[in-house]
């Protein structure tokens, strides 16, 4: 049997989350202290936790397994926690590929290292587990994604501006000030109501607006891909760093896109093979309400049009139907088409779909769709770059140039 998380944990254990979203995840952490957890992100890289991921798991299990579970075996072992009083936590969508399974992986791996003491959690929209001391109310969860706005808007304006900024650093220090102050913000339970999003948002796009940068033209670079190693420097091996180095500017789309995916497609499930009406009503409510926050994003950068704005989610809905059915929805789905197709046509004709090597979903919906997109977008340079623990970064690199040439010859 599994170890309960009891109400008592919840007073005295530290719960240790793998860092998925990099920008993002300092946000989220205050948002579940705010709710009674002591959530602390492992930020542990390198060798030495691929190594960990490679011993205590099973060698063909995906990548970002090995990464993120590699981070929260290497906390408990490295000195650094008490792994009597801590706990591990696995952000899941429930979906039908091989992350459905990292509970069991988790929890066999502290049994090999004598650890079966310790509960692991499963945060899913699906209700995996359910444990005594650890409940996510709809509010909360509703919360925690309203905090990811933040985090995606910070994406957003850095990775359009630090490409350009004339004092290097200007663009770290603005994303530093906003994060602190969210932070403090969250610590008194201010900055997510409507209005006081709206106030925010539109000063962070200004402090943004207002770092002094040149005119220079740069090779504009999508990233798209697995949601794990298309965020985490870690997980793509410094993707970011590396374009950064190649005199590219890049955009990621935003985290919120992929909850907004989630409850798209519980819409489809009840259309395509029925169910509970309640959780068709649910998923119509949480999607609603994104999209009023996503709003709040678009309007804030309204009055600086300097800044490529996103889409509205639906218009990357109807961008993707043209590559796949909407029920081709394993893994990232028919949302890795759709953000691609997105940044196409925001100029970004370039495009790196950072896969895991041999995950199943994006292999699918990453190279199998590229035929269908260059048909429309002829001009579109697409190319898929796999990562896992024994790729060589040499030849990922090398494959990242051989892109960029490419671009130059479009």
């Amino acid at each position: 049997m599994p170890v309960d998380f009891t109400p008592e944990m919840k007073r005295d254990y530290t719960i240790i989350a793998p860092d998925i979203f990099p920008t993002h995840m300092e946000l989220l952490e205050q948002i579940f202290r705010m709710y009674g957890y002591n959530l602390v992100v492992a930020h542990y890289e390198g060798q030495k936790v691929i190594d960990t991921g490679l011993k205590v798991l099973h060698n063909d299990v995906c990548y970002p397994a090995i990464c993120m579970l590699g981070q929260q075996i290497y906390a408990l072992t490295c000195g650094d926690f008490d792994p009597h009083k801590s706990a591990l936590i696995m952000f899941q969508t429930g979906g039908g590929c091989r992350a459905s399974n990292y509970l069991c992986l988790l929890r066999r791996a502290l049994h090999n290292l004598d650890m079966d003491y310790v509960p692991v959690i499963s945060l899913s929209f699906t209700a995996l587990e359910h444990y005594s001391g650890f409940k996510i109310t709809p509010f909360m969860l509703l919360t925690g994604i309203r905090s990811l706005v933040y985090g995606d808007m910070m994406l957003l304006l850095k990775n359009q501006t630090a490409p350009y900024e004339i004092h290097p650093g200007d663009t770290r220090k603005v994303v530093e000030k906003w994060t602190k102050e969210l932070v403090n913000q969250f610590k008194h339970h201010k900055g997510l109501t409507g209005p006081a999003m709206k106030k925010n948002l539109a000063a962070m796009v200004k402090d943004f607006h207002d770092i002094p940068r040149e005119k220079k033209e740069l090779t504009k670079v999508g990233i798209v891909g697995e949601i794990y190693v298309k965020y985490s420097s870690f997980g793509n091996n410094g993707l970011e760093k590396f374009l950064a180095s190649q005199g590219c500017e890049y955009m990621v789309p935003g985290v919120l896109g992929f909850f907004q995916f989630m409850f798209a497609n519980v819409k489809t499930d009840y259309r395509y093979f029925g169910g509970k009406r309640k959780k068709l009503v649910m998923a119509v409510i949480a999607e609603k309400a994104l999209a009023s926050w996503e709003r709040i994003m678009i309007n804030a950068l309204k009055p600086y049009p300097e800044f490529a704005c996103p889409n509205e989610f639906k218009k990357t809905q109807a961008l993707a139907a043209k590559v796949v059915d909407p029920g081709v929805k394993m893994g990232e789905g028919w949302l890795l088409p759709g953000e691609v197709c997105e940044l196409i046509e925001k100029g970004y004709n370039s495009v790196v779909c950072a896969q895991p090597f041999g995950c199943l979903p994006n292999h699918i919906v990453g190279k199998g769709t590229i035929r269908r997109l260059r048909e429309l977008y002829p001009n579109a340079n697409i190319f898929p770059v796999d990562y896992d623990a024994g790729a060589s970064k040499v030849n990922q690199e090398n494959r990242i140039k051989l892109m960029l040439a490419m671009a130059g010859e479009l």
